[in-house]
């Protein structure tokens, strides 16, 4: 019973991890983009290299804001769902008929 209790207050503070995890990750992703582009500029001596490492490292953090956005756009269309939300209003579920 205790578990219960305690799954509201973590709840939160979950979520809040998840956002500032979505920050870091970015930085990550081109921080370790400009590091694989070094070692191979390093290794082969070819400088363009570099650059491939820094659009790689560019495209993985586009790609984490976009789950991200997307993890959150779901959670979204839930809540629109959710009739203690929608004031009254009907929402399809049916968008194949546009």
């Amino acid at each position: 019973m205790e578990n219960e209790e305690h799954k509201p207050r973590i709840k939160p503070i979950i979520e809040g991890a998840e956002s500032l995890s979505l920050g870091i990750s970015i930085v990550v992703a081109v921080l370790l983009g400009v590091a694989i582009g070094l070692g191979l500029k390093k290794l082969t001596g070819i400088t363009w290299l570099l650059w491939i490492g820094v659009a790689i490292g560019i495209a993985a953090a586009i790609m984490n804001v976009y789950k991200a956005y997307s993890k959150q756009y779901k959670e979204f269309e839930k809540l629109a769902k959710d009739p203690r939300y929608n004031m009254g209003k009907q929402v399809d579920d049916d968008d194949d008929e546009d």
